[in-house]
């Protein structure tokens, strides 16, 4: 049975009202309203024994999603932004009323099934190791969200994973250090970072290590997150004993320009962070021209592919409307 801290449940006479709140539920919506809608439905479909909460952090969406959020879930706790703040700012904003032991950032395109909260909720608490955890991620399409499961991106799995080395030697785990393509998706092991669009993180981890790093606006925060808790010796773990489903925002073929350019400054942004001081000059000139040279290809190949002149202003709203605040690679 679905028990949430403020949900209909509690108000039940015959059961007693417990104070602990183990998992706090943090869901961004931009523009989303029917996928967190479907979001919603299915995590409080969850057949779990653990107490919840919800947080949807709105980022001043313009298709009503707030008043249907409320309307149909009225328990759920709602932060409506009066601009877009992007995904790291807006996860911060329900982690600083969160009150569980766990908080999990759930992206608004992902259905959870039944038994995930009850799954990795348990896993967490048998291993007080780890500071965070993922579960399997598929696509509607059923193949494996290969983000779910990752390496960090140095500046050797970067290479091999943008000149296509991983997928020539998909079983050589020298050219799938990013990826991880060598490694079942069927088995369980520690991983150095997991997607945004669902990662369990401890309570004690994040009064450790801090938020999610505001500089990213929606890319890399989760990979930086997860660099900075592994840091602070938390393990990390991928376990598919549950999974869920990423719809990625919908069926936009074409991203929007802010987009294209906010996931190649997150490659910056993190590679200064966290690499640039280990490595030489020339090695990071390199990394500099290699994203530089990433960003106009991505921008050539968005301009090739887009429609008639006629349908271009039709189709580039459909795409902004049909992308979430966190859209992963």
């Amino acid at each position: 049975m679905s028990r949430f801290k403020e949900g209909p449940i509690l108000h039940d006479k015959n059961i007693e009202k417990v104070d602990i709140t183990d998992i706090t539920i943090i869901i961004v919506n931009y523009n989303t309203r029917q996928l967190t809608l479907d979001c919603l439905a299915s995590v409080y479909a969850s057949q779990t024994s653990y107490q919840s909460e919800i947080i949807v952090v709105d980022n001043a969406s313009r298709d009503d999603s707030v008043q249907a959020i409320q309307s149909t879930y009225p328990d759920v706790r709602m932060i409506a932004n009066s601009s877009n703040t992007g995904f790291a700012v807006a996860n911060n904003q329900g982690m600083d009323i969160a009150s569980g032991r766990y908080i999990l950032l759930l992206n608004s395109d992902t259905v959870i099934q039944p038994d995930t909260l009850q799954t990795m909720i348990s896993f967490m608490d048998r291993h007080p190791e780890m500071g965070a955890s993922g579960c399997k991620v598929i696509l509607p399409d059923g193949s494996l969200d290969k983000a779910c499961k990752r390496g960090f991106p140095t500046p050797s799995a970067s290479f091999y994973y943008a000149f296509g080395l991983s997928r020539l030697f998909p079983d050589r785990p020298k050219f799938n250090q990013y990826q991880l393509g060598h490694l079942s998706p069927d088995d369980e092991y520690p991983v150095d970072c997991l997607v945004g669009a669902f990662m369990l993180v401890r309570r004690e981890a994040i009064d450790q290590v801090g938020g999610l790093d505001e500089t990213f606006f929606m890319y890399g925060e989760d990979i930086d997150w997860c660099y900075r808790i592994k840091e602070a010796r938390w393990g990390i773990y991928y376990y598919p004993r549950t999974y869920i489903v990423h719809y990625k925002g919908g069926s936009a073929r074409r991203k929007p320009l802010k987009i294209t350019y906010e996931f190649h400054r997150a490659m910056w942004v993190f590679h200064r962070k966290h690499y640039a001081k280990k490595y030489n000059p020339l090695m990071n000139a390199a990394v500099w021209m290699g994203i530089a040279l990433k960003f106009m290809l991505s921008l050539l190949r968005s301009w090739v592919s887009l429609p008639s002149r006629s349908k271009r202003t039709t189709a580039s709203m459909r795409a902004k409307n049909e992308v979430s605040s966190e859209v992963k690679s």
